[in-house]
């Protein structure tokens, strides 16, 4: 009977060790960023756009769920100055590409995110983007002290998939130098506190 009791007890305690308290950090928009690459048969540019909120919750070692919001009418570009850049950046915010007027807000729903053998995180979630929305996956390293979680994340976005169609052979043949590539990528650095 001693020993049953004692079997019980020590399996009791075993269990309460492994039961990880889930942990919600918020996102600091001042400190977090989101870069944006985009790239063509004749070049390539870049900028940024605004994180408006965010938050992720994890158990130990497993992400359970994130929320972010970005801010597209927010879009910069960092490579072109003066009127080159204002045309751009018009550009994108138009119907051509992101119809910010239309669609201010994009959206990532975390659904899950482990971490792999080599310590860097797999993450599933849910892209919206001009309303639409479409499943997606990226790695990201994060570093948490209990207090301020930090991350980077690289997120390759094939914009055909959000109808995006401007100057994509997805869409339009013969389109030469004029191609601009399906394929964008997002870098983002968070940084979040509990």
């Amino acid at each position: 009977m001693l020993k049953h009791i004692i079997t019980v007890t020590a399996l009791s305690l075993s269990l309460m060790n492994t039961n990880v308290i889930a942990q919600t950090f918020k996102a600091d928009a001042t400190k977090s960023s989101i870069a944006w690459l985009g790239k063509k048969v004749a070049g390539q540019h870049e900028g940024n756009v605004k994180l408006i909120s965010g938050s992720l919750t994890l158990s130990g070692d497993v992400i359970k769920a994130g929320n972010f919001e970005a801010d597209m009418t927010s879009i910069t570009c960092k490579d072109l100055e003066g009127e080159w850049n204002e045309k751009l950046v018009g550009h994108l915010k138009s119907d051509d590409f992101f119809a910010s007027a239309k669609f201010p807000k994009a959206t990532l729903v975390i659904k899950e995110g482990k971490k792999d053998a080599s310590g860097v995180y797999q993450i599933k979630g849910d892209l919206t983007i001009k309303g639409i929305t479409k499943p997606i996956s990226f790695p990201s390293t994060i570093k948490n002290d209990g207090k301020t979680l930090t991350s980077t994340s690289t997120i390759v976005i094939d914009r055909a998939q959000y109808d995006i169609r401007y100057g994509s052979q997805s869409f339009f043949d013969n389109l030469g130098d004029k191609t601009i590539e399906n394929d964008f990528t997002l870098t983002v650095t968070l940084v979040a506190t509990k």
